[in-house]
């Protein structure tokens, strides 16, 4: 069984992080959601305090849908609303195109890279964290005393690494190198969003304007294979926007999941 919270009051939203990643991600917007909405965090597996991830010859993409499917009947969730950043993203994507979920948003999500040259950037750029992750960790306790350092080293995910505290960045590094078998297994498999979903489930899909993951050029990519849906730009925010932009991130969680934002948002220059 998947690691999980559950907490709040108001219809059921399930929040998904992305990859090297765990629950906690979702926290600095957490307890503001939960004044309106049933708050479902779990940890994806191979992440977090979650079973690793075993495929047995099956693809990612199916192990990963047959996990929340289970996510979803052991907590007796019905259709429940869904929202997930970068990897998780894609998986709320994915989770509407399969008819599981009353709507979905995603926080830059993963799938809509140009092609191979593209996704071998983003490649290297999990690699190169990984790397960063394991070295630093002989000298965590001392990096996360400080937040300068803090903000250098997670400045690749977010523009306010500085915010999150000291025992949440060692915890997310922890995380991220424990995470290392899971993320090989999912970048191998990694292929383009392609899939259709139906015009009755509302779709969200919001970008941070400074994201150095998944670039802003793929938001506007997203915006023309999918022009049915919602865009929204978070201003200034990196790839990982919940510390970034709190206030931003629960307006749009909180409007996607009231069946989907009305409001025309420019794309960037």
């Amino acid at each position: 069984m998947l690691a999980y919270e559950r907490f709040g009051a108001g219809e059921p939203l399930v929040l998904v992080h992305g990859i090297s990643h765990r629950r906690q991600a979702w926290y600095p917007v957490a307890e503001r959601l939960a004044e309106q909405r049933e708050v479902i965090l779990f940890d994806l597996p191979g992440h977090g305090e979650s079973p690793e991830l075993v495929t047995d010859g099956r693809s990612v993409k199916d192990v990963l849908q047959d996990e929340l499917i289970a996510l979803f009947a052991e907590l007796d969730l019905d259709s429940p609303h869904i929202a997930g950043n970068s990897l998780g993203g894609r998986i709320a994507l994915e989770a509407a195109a399969d008819g599981l979920v009353s709507s979905a948003t995603g926080l830059s999500p993963a799938g809509f890279w140009k092609g191979d040259l593209d996704f071998l950037y983003i490649r290297a750029h999990f690699a190169a964290l990984q790397t960063s992750a394991r070295m630093a960790m002989p000298a965590a306790p001392t990096l996360a005393r400080s937040a300068f350092a803090r903000k250098v080293l997670l400045g690749s995910l977010m523009t306010h690494g500085d915010r999150v505290d000291a025992e949440h960045f060692l915890g997310d590094l922890h995380c991220m190198v424990a995470a290392r078998p899971a993320l090989r297994r999912i970048i191998r498999e990694g292929v383009p969003f392609d899939s259709d979903i139906a015009a009755d489930i509302p779709v969200t899909i919001a970008w941070g304007t400074k994201d150095r993951v998944l670039m802003p050029y793929q938001g506007r990519r997203a915006r023309k294979q999918m022009p049915e849906a919602e865009h929204v730009w978070l201003d200034g925010s990196g790839h990982v926007p919940m510390s970034d932009d709190v206030d931003g991130v629960v307006d749009v969680l909180l409007r996607g999941s009231s069946h989907g934002l009305r409001a025309t948002v420019a794309d960037v220059a």
